[in-house]
């Protein structure tokens, strides 16, 4: 029996990373009762890396993996995600605004918008990262890789355990470098620009893995995959007609569209790029290939994303968060429709979360067939 070298590739998105769970819940029921780990390659990046790193540990027992995961997922609140009470945010607004009218006085700026200091006690506590290591030496799990961005080289570097014999790699502003994965690498991984804080890893300073990571895919492939199932966190083909508006854009809704760009636009272009090289691979004859050192293989890949937009799903349930979180979030116009990206990623509360996992749920069931095929479910 040939051993698989499928991939699993988690992307960011904050909040919106509660989709992912109920895909891996979909997944987990197609599977025979008591299968092995489907994925033994796991990529994360961003809210992506966290969900990574508790299938790593859960590695050798799937479907309890999952159940973990769904159980955190539904269970969400956001002051176990940042501080989102009153003195919390106020401390935080109070920084920043000390730092717009004083910050040529004082020369000290906030490190970050909100205090994520809970999501790291949450994570001590409930990720046990000690047992990556016996996953991979039982053989449930071949390797997992975070990656974070580098604020000083910037680089993309994706941090990974697995087996003895995989290579590091360097390319074009991007690197893959051996270590032991611990809550360091997931808490860069997550820290999304200007909210949350950065995190010195080394010698340097690092922040969430979807800046500047130009090849969503490529650490997946440099450690060994052949098959990868990616699972977005917005929609990759959501074309619309620009609608005609007189309104200038708000904050809220200006920092949704950068941080869409940082989390949903890499992966995109990424897969399409990928579907290039398989086609053009496939024109060339295999004894070709392998006489002029063509260097290339074909992957087979399949993506799933969200079929609605979650912006507008976020928006629906904004009413779900703190008092604290919203009065913060509607002085910058994060409160309505158009501002609905930025909460998206900021709303850790079951009422949203248990809606992305009902949606990813039901898009996985509605490609059944496709998944089955995928993953060579008779």
């Amino acid at each position: 029996m040939t051993e698989s070298r499928t991939a699993l590739i988690l992307t960011g998105g904050g909040a919106r990373a509660g989709y992912q769970v109920g895909v891996l819940k979909a997944i987990r029921e197609m599977l025979p009762e008591r299968s092995p780990n489907p994925f033994p390659i796991l990529c994360g990046t961003s809210a992506g890396a966290l969900n990574a790193a508790l299938m790593a540990v859960w590695a050798e027992d799937f479907g309890l993996g999952v159940d973990k995961l769904v159980n955190v997922w539904e269970n969400f609140h956001a002051d176990q995600v940042y501080r989102a009470d009153a003195v919390g945010i106020g401390i935080s607004g109070a920084r920043w605004l000390s730092t717009l009218a004083f910050g040529w006085l004082t020369h000290r700026a906030p490190r970050s918008l909100l205090d994520n200091a809970p999501l790291r006690r949450l994570l001590s506590h409930g990720l046990d990262a000690g047992r990556i290591a016996k996953a991979i030496n039982s053989g449930a799990l071949q390797s997992v890789s975070i990656t974070c961005s580098g604020y000083s080289s910037g680089q993309s570097v994706s941090f990974y355990q697995g087996r003895p014999g995989l290579e590091p790699w360097r390319r074009s502003q991007r690197v893959g470098v051996p270590t032991t994965i611990t809550l360091d690498h997931l808490m860069a991984s997550s820290a999304i620009p200007f909210i949350f804080p950065a995190v010195r890893l080394n010698r340097e300073w690092f922040g969430d893995g979807s800046m500047r990571q130009v090849a969503p895919v490529s650490p997946a492939i440099h450690l060994g995959a052949d098959k990868v199932l990616v699972i977005g966190a917005g929609r990759m083909a959501d074309e619309h007609a620009r609608p005609r508006t007189e309104v200038y854009p708000s904050l809220a809704q200006i920092a949704g569209h950068a941080l869409s760009s940082i989390f949903l636009d890499s992966i995109s272009v990424d897969l399409e790029r990928m579907g290039r090289i398989n086609n053009t691979l496939a024109l060339i004859p295999e004894a070709v290939g392998s006489e002029r050192g063509v260097g290339l293989r074909p992957i087979e890949v399949l993506a799933i994303a969200p079929s609605q937009r979650l912006d507008h799903l976020a928006a629906r349930h904004s009413g779900a968060l703190p008092w604290p979180v919203r009065a913060l979030l509607r002085g910058v116009g994060a409160m309505n429709r158009n501002g609905g990206a930025l909460t998206s990623y900021l709303l850790f509360e079951p009422a949203y979360t248990r809606a992305l996992i009902e949606l990813g749920y039901a898009d996985t069931l509605a490609r059944r067939e496709e998944v089955r095929q995928f993953l060579d479910l008779s």
